[in-house]
């Protein structure tokens, strides 16, 4: 009866969860400041205590997780409005360093030290502080890094080249089934994917992945039941 009882409380728990982390939305899943990463740690642990209650009523955790979503769904719409509430709850951006110079202070309050900060820039592939103009760390915890003009990629419009316009590839195809909403989506119907694939000499069932790309040209990728053993990194 205990194990009927851990395992309901189990699948109880993941769908409040779930349904929870859908109404505080997807940055509990990204970069979280701190507050988010309170929070989410504390559902977590409830949860883990729902999953696992013997003794007493789930029901209980249960409304401490619904109240702790709803506090930071409330929350999240308060910062949005408001600039000081954002700033309290979510931080503010603090520069390290800007213009040859690297703020002590700044990074008293960050909790950050020199080498901590240098290690971070090489990770970001800057080995030397005069490659950079500015560096700020985000209320995420990262560091973004401003580099000197003259160290910073060469783009297109720096060679005053004209370059036609990319979109992302449109999945039309997975698994050998045809997504028909993602077909719509790209402005074609089956029997442009009918060509396309006719042209490469395939069918929709020998198809693992059909691309749409910028282009509109189908980009396939064939189903391939090879298992490789070899390791090449080891």
């Amino acid at each position: 009866m205990d194990i009927l009882k851990v395992i309901l409380a189990t699948f109880g728990s993941l769908i409040a969860l779930f349904i929870l982390t859908k109404l505080i939305g997807n940055k509990q899943i990204s970069e979280l400041n701190m507050f988010d990463y309170v929070n989410g740690i504390t559902i977590g642990s409830i949860a883990a205590e729902m999953a696992t209650t013997l003794d007493s009523s789930f029901i209980q955790p249960l409304i401490a997780m619904v109240i702790y979503a709803l506090v930071t769904f409330v929350l999240s719409i308060a910062a949005n409005k408001n600039m000081k509430i954002r700033r309290l709850f979510t931080g503010r951006s603090i520069f390290i360093y800007d213009k040859g110079k690297i703020f002590k202070e700044n990074l008293k309050v960050a909790k950050l030290d020199v080498n901590e900060f240098l290690a971070q820039c090489r990770i970001q592939g800057y080995f030397s502080l005069d490659e950079i103009e500015t560096a700020i760390l985000e209320s995420n915890g990262k560091i973004s890094i401003l580099p000197k003009a003259q160290n910073r990629p060469c783009t297109p419009s720096d060679l005053a080249i004209s370059v036609p316009k990319e979109r992302p590839g449109v999945n039309v195809i997975l698994d050998g089934e045809i997504l028909e909403r993602n077909l719509k989506y790209t402005g074609n119907d089956e029997n442009w994917l009918a060509k396309q694939l006719k042209k490469q000499g395939k069918t929709v069932k020998e198809v693992f992945l059909g691309v749409c790309n910028s282009d509109n040209n189908l980009e396939i990728f064939d189903i391939n039941k090879e298992k490789p053993l070899n390791d090449i990194f080891g």
